[in-house]
């Protein structure tokens, strides 16, 4: 799936993006943006890729997207459905790199936080007592005049930084970037990837894409991502896998098929070295959640 490219509208009263999503608001596609997004997911849980990283979500999990890199999230059914008693929430926040100015960035006092946006351009997932805290900061900025927002943004930034209690998530090199040729060709990749990961997809499929014999492939796709191109292949797999199980009635079989593995023991194993759980084990712990919520 080719993301494709949003782009938030300014208006005279605000330079930057603060919203509240509730139930169907939340979905979203593949998609990148020239801003930089903080996401906290308030109440919602599921599966999200960022870049090339595919992992779950839960309640109070919050992230740091940098400008275009392609992200999605699968936000599992009971939060999304209309009907639902209690719905999920998240609240968004979208600014460009430079919201603050160049100079200001250059200044020594704001060195934490120009660090930490050159960081999130492989997306970084809060966690510690910064995960904790800010949430109250975040829920003030939907009400806030437009000052205080921009004092806020710039608390919260600040707190992340300086913390520095945050995990990468993306490999390094997967965020898009014009003019770049070697970002280009990892593109391909990926795209040609999550368009056929339910097909049989061999290496020398994927390296004839590059005009690249199958070694030097190999070899090209672990300098980019720091993992080999099967790792990724067996990841973006059981992430579909996922989200089938808790999406739609089927049986464990059947989602073994449709995310491209034709031997069920295999596909079991390979389910649990990424989930730590059996694909049964993942469904009940998912209904769990529901008849919970």
């Amino acid at each position: 799936m080719k993301p494709t490219l949003r782009q938030i509208t300014t208006t005279p009263e605000a330079s930057f993006l603060v919203r509240k999503d509730v139930g169907e608001s939340m979905l979203n596609n593949w998609h990148y943006h020239p801003e930089v997004e903080l996401l906290y997911i308030k109440k919602s849980s599921g599966t999200w890729l960022i870049g090339d990283h595919i992992g779950n979500f839960d309640n109070g999990d919050m992230v740091l997207i940098g400008a275009n890199l392609p992200h999605c999230f699968r936000h599992e059914y009971p939060h999304i459905n209309k009907k639902g008693i209690a719905p999920g929430e998240s609240i968004c926040i979208k600014f460009v790199p430079d919201i603050f100015g160049s100079t200001f960035l250059q200044l020594p006092e704001t060195k934490a936080i120009r660090q930490l946006l050159s960081k999130c351009n492989t997306g970084l997932k809060i966690t510690g007592k910064a995960k904790n805290s800010l949430p109250l900061t975040i829920e003030k900025m939907l009400t806030a005049t437009p000052g205080m927002k921009l004092a806020y943004l710039l608390f919260l930034l600040e707190e992340i930084a300086t913390s520095k209690e945050y995990l990468p998530l993306s490999s390094a090199g997967f965020m898009l970037s014009a003019g770049d040729t070697n970002k280009d060709k990892i593109k391909l990749v990926f795209e040609y990837t999550f368009n056929r990961y339910n097909e049989k997809i061999s290496l020398p499929q994927v390296a004839a894409i590059l005009n690249m014999t199958t070694p030097s492939f190999c070899r090209y796709f672990k300098s980019k991502t720091n993992k080999t191109y099967i790792q990724f292949l067996m990841e973006v797999r059981i992430g579909f896998a996922c989200r089938l199980l808790v999406e739609d009635e089927k049986n464990v079989s059947e989602v073994c098929y449709e995310c491209g593995y034709n031997n069920l023991s295999h596909f079991n194993k390979q389910f649990k070295t990424i989930t730590k759980k059996t694909p049964l084990g993942y469904r009940g712990d998912y209904l769990k959640m529901k008849m919970g919520s």
